[in-house]
Parts: C-alpha cells; sequence; structure tokens
C-alpha cells in the first residue's frame, strides 16, 4: 500500500490546533521536567553523553512502555516547542552580533548547495521510490531546511493533505533522533573542530532541537555555531514557500482534471504565502538578546547561570520529544518514506562535509 493510500485518520497538523488553556498544561510539562532533572543527573556523570541526549532516551523509553495519555499531550507539546524556542533566545546571551553575522554570512555557501542537493534528490529518488509529489516535496524541504517547522510552513502553500504531513513528520523525527546519537561520535572520529562541527550539525540535522543537543554534546562552542548556523538555515524556508507557491499556482492553473507528469491530480489553488509569519518569533527574540550582550547589557557574571538554565531547558524540550515517540505513526508511514527520508539525511551529510572540504569553512 503507498502512503498516501492509507485510510488510517492520522492527527491534525500541530502548527494549525488551537492553544490550550496554561492550567492544561502543567500534567506533560511537569513529566518532562521531571524526566529532565533525572537526564541531568544521569548526563553530569556521563559528559561526554550529556543530559539533552539522555533526556530524549529517556522520554523515547519511558513512550515505548506507557504511551501518555490525553491528558499528558499538551503540556508534552508545549514543552517540545516553546520551551525549545525560549532555551534558543536564551542562547543569544552567549554570542554578540558581529559573531552572529560572521558565522550566518559564512556559512552561506554550504548551506545553500546543501539545500539544492537535497531538494533535487528528494524530487529523483522520490519518483524512483513512488513518492507522490507533496509527500517527498515535505520530507525534502523537512530534511533540508528545519524538519517539522519546514514541513509545518510548506503545507498550507502546496496544499497537502493532513496524512502527508503525519508521514513526513514522522519520517523527519527518526532522523533527528539518529543524528543526535551518532553525529557527535561521527565529528569525533572526523576530527572535526568546534566550529567545523558546529556547521556541521547546523547545516545536517533537521529540527533545531536535535541541532542544539547534537552540538551541544560536542560541546558549548559548537552548539553556539550550530544554534547561528540553524537560525540562519531556517530563513531559506521563505524563499523556498514563495517558489513552491509559484509552481503550485501554475499547476493550479491548468485545466481542471488534468493530470500533472507524476500523475497526480492539480493542485487547488495554494494559500497565499505571508513572509512575515514564516520569521519566527525565537529568532527576533535571539537577536534582540544578541544585541543587548553586544552593547554590555548582559552582565559577564550571567553568561555561566544563563548557559546553563539554556542546557536544561533543552533538556527539557528534548525528553518531551522522546515522549512524543509514535511507533503506530512510524508503522503506518512504511519503507518508501523512511528509505527517502535516510537517503537525503546520508546525502545532506555528505554535502555538508564535502563542502566544508571544498570551501575550508569549518
Amino acid at each position: 500500500m503507498r502512503p498516501n493510500d492509507n485510510p488510517t485518520p492520522t492527527p491534525p497538523n500541530p502548527a494549525c490546533t488551537p492553544r490550550p488553556a496554561p492550567l492544561a498544561l502543567l500534567a506533560g510539562l511537569a513529566l518532562a521536567l521531571g524526566i529532565a532533572v533525572v537526564a541531568s543527573v544521569l548526563g553530569g556523570l556521563v559528559p561526554v553523553v550529556g543530559g539533552p541526549v539522555t533526556g530524549i532516551v529517556l522520554g523515547v523509553l519511558i513512550a515505548l512502555a506507557v504511551r501518555p495519555g490525553a491528558r499528558l499531550r499538551p503540556g508534552i507539546r508545549f514543552a517540545s516547542r516553546g520551551v525549545l524556542q525560549l532555551a534558543v533566545v536564551v542562547l543569544g546571551t552567549q554570542l554578540s552580533l558581529g559573531q552572529v553575522l560572521r558565522v550566518g554570512v559564512g556559512s552561506l555557501p554550504v548551506m545553500v548547495v546543501t539545500l539544492g542537493v537535497c531538494l533535487a534528490a528528494a524530487y529523483w529518488l522520490g519518483r524512483r521510490l513512488g513518492i507522490v509529489r507533496d509527500l517527498r516535496t515535505l520530507i525534502g524541504v523537512g530534511t533540508g531546511i528545519c524538519g517539522a517547522s519546514a514541513i509545518a510552513a510548506v503545507t498550507p502553500v502546496i496544499g497537502a493533505a493532513e496524512a502527508e504531513v503525519a508521514y513526513a513528520v514522522s519520517t523527519i523525527f527518526v532522523f533527528n533522533i539518529a543524528a543526535v546519537l551518532t553525529f557527535p561520535a561521527l565529528g569525533h572520529l572526523l576530527g572535526l573542530s568546534q566550529h567545523a562541527f558546529g556547521l556541521f550539525a547546523g547545516t545536517a540535522v533537521n529540527d533545531m532541537s536535535s541541532v542544539v543537543a547534537a552540538a551541544g554534546t560536542y560541546g558549548s562552542a559548537a552548539a553556539n555555531h550550530a544554534v547561528v548556523v540553524k537560525l540562519t538555515r531556517t530563513l531559506l524556508i521563505i524563499p523556498v514557500c514563495l517558489g513552491l507557491a509559484a509552481l503550485t499556482r501554475r499547476r493550479a492553473a491548468t485545466p481542471d482534471g488534468q493530470a500533472t507528469p507524476d500523475g497526480q491530480a492539480a493542485a487547488l489553488t495554494p494559500e497565499r504565502v505571508r513572509v512575515g509569519r514564516l520569521v519566527p518569533w525565537f529568532l527576533v527574540g535571539f537577536i534582540v538578546l544578541a544585541a543587548a550582550n553586544t552593547v554590555g547589557l548582559v552582565p559577564a557574571a550571567a553568561h555561566h547561570p544563563l548557559s546553563t538554565a539554556s542546557v536544561f531547558l533543552i533538556t527539557v524540550a528534548l525528553s518531551a520529544i522522546g515522549l512524543s515517540t509514535d511507533l503506530a505513526g512510524l508503522r503506518r508511514t512504511g519503507p518508501a518514506p523512511l528509505l527517502l527520508g535516510g537517503s537525503l539525511w546520508v546525502v545532506v551529510s555528505a554535502t555538508s562535509l564535502g563542502m566544508q572540504f571544498l570551501t575550508g569553512s569549518g
């Protein structure tokens, strides 16, 4: 059965669900906080692993043993998104605007080439695997830009079905965890410097949570570098969404019922792209705090406590992401999307490392 043929109902896109009341968040948030405390203690005993990686492993194990109920899910969802975004904002206190600009501009060649190769590979491999256009587009932008955030941004632009969104998010989730567990060891094996690994993680790992977890395990300098690269990479969703909107409108202009080259019917008119909504609030917050640090509004004595706080917040978010593991959803995904996601993961990783070698960007 092909992925888009599965009639099983899928949960709605998290980006489109209404916000729950604050009290409804407490139970799930408390669970994520409790796991994060335990993970921080265990991570302190094994620094090479660290709290964030321990948190996601504990969360996955708990989810496999006892699937969190409906009462816990709003808080877990908030912890995996809202707490992570707050952690990214706090990381802005560790950098200056000069560093942000230098790292962001310096990483662009690696970033743009990596994204171009990823999207081309998604199109070519996806067609060979028989994956429908919208699903391979979602997996491509999720792998090449910013994981679930890119998928959520592109979904209304191309008019993707909820089932395709669920399949794409599940696929991206698998390789986020794989990156967190394997990339630090790969970096040490290759002898990457802190900056080289930060650029590697920032361009080759999907979601921000996994970027920070993998780079944070490698070192604080790698984490700071990776966050700037990742935030710059997130902005690439703007030209990608504009391009996809133009392509989708062109397909929608064809006569009703006319098939596109890969056998799908012409899409409905896409939602208009609003550029302002594609810039995440936490990117603005990160820049504001980096500016405050640049002009000396963040005391030097506060840098270490704020760094420690950001690591704990990341551990909370990763614990919640581990709790979100959905084996049933992964089983419904089937082998083809996972094979595409895995292939793109390897392609993006190899391209990122290859571009660093060619450009000396590390």
